[in-house]
This record gives C-alpha cells, sequence and structure tokens, in this order.
C-alpha cells in the first residue's frame, strides 16, 4: 500500500491537472498525520522572494483537513474548514524547499480539530495552524463522482 494521499483533478493545493494550482502531493507519515514537501515558485509570491500569505493559508488548510481524512481513498473523510487560526512567525520563502506537516487532534464525531505547520528549508517553523473541521454531510457526499473528480491514487505524475 502507498503512504500517498489521493489527489483530485482540479482542486487548488492537491489538482494534478489545474494549470494554475499548487499540485501538492501529501504522504501519511502516521495514524493521523500527514505531511507535503513543496517548493513554492515565484508565481505565489506577494512580496518579493516571500510567498503570499492567501497561499501559505491554503496549504494549511489542506494539510488540516487531510490529517482527518483516513486512510482508505475511495472512502475519505471530507470536511469543511469552520475555523483557521494561523499564526505567521517568519516570512516563507518561494522557491526554497518547505515542509507542511498536518496532525489531527481531538475528533468529536461531526467536528473535529487540526493542527498544522510549515517549516522551512532548515526545518524552522514558519507558520502554525489550527483549524475547526465539520464534515461534509452525507446528503452532499452521495452525489459526489469521485472518479469524475480525478480522485485517486496518482503514483506517477501525470503527463
Amino acid at each position: 500500500m502507498s503512504d500517498l494521499q489521493p489527489n483530485s483533478r482540479h482542486c487548488f493545493v492537491c489538482g494534478l491537472e489545474n494549470p494554475l494550482g499548487l499540485h501538492l502531493r501529501f504522504h501519511f507519515t502516521g495514524p493521523t498525520e500527514v505531511t507535503a514537501e513543496y517548493t513554492v515558485s515565484e508565481n505565489y509570491q506577494g512580496y518579493p522572494g516571500v510567498v503570499h500569505g492567501g497561499i501559505v493559508a491554503a496549504m494549511l488548510d489542506e494539510v488540516t483537513g487531510r490529517a482527518l481524512m483516513g486512510a482508505d481513498p475511495m472512502n475519505p473523510r471530507f470536511m469543511y474548514t469552520a475555523r483557521l487560526e494561523l499564526r505567521y512567525r517568519k516570512n516563507v520563502p518561494v522557491g526554497q524547499p518547505l515542509k507542511l506537516v498536518g496532525r489531527a487532534l481531538k475528533d468529536k464525531g461531526r467536528t473535529a480539530t487540526a493542527s498544522g505547520a510549515l517549516y522551512g528549508p532548515d526545518g524552522e517553523l514558519l507558520v502554525e495552524a489550527e483549524a475547526l473541521l465539520v464534515n461534509v454531510p452525507p446528503a452532499m457526499l452521495d452525489s459526489v463522482d469521485l472518479e469524475m473528480l480525478g480522485w485517486k491514487v496518482y503514483e506517477e505524475e501525470p503527463k
């Protein structure tokens, strides 16, 4: 079994066919932990050399939700972010390898909390997050076609 989590086609953060997206790939690193390594291009900078804060927030939003997604790619736990609190400690550099870590904290059934962290190339904590997440209503999920979303584990980058 792969440690890769599924990707979709068009999600801004994980959609592998989104021409404007980040194309992040997430890995299980524990039962309640996921990670991703990524180098942000200068296309997503705010100030010169610094990743735009909204892009940072999007990456942390994704990694916190994925910490609670579960290991079964065809039966994922999809959740909405009800609240995302960020603490920007240092500027996040473009063009340098970064590491995202998401960890599930408390699960109360319909709602859950997770933490996220973004580390710089030297392992220094740059941004931390905490999210309150709410399950997507089951009735909404009944109409979701995971195959149409392209929701699967892509072992290799699409050509």
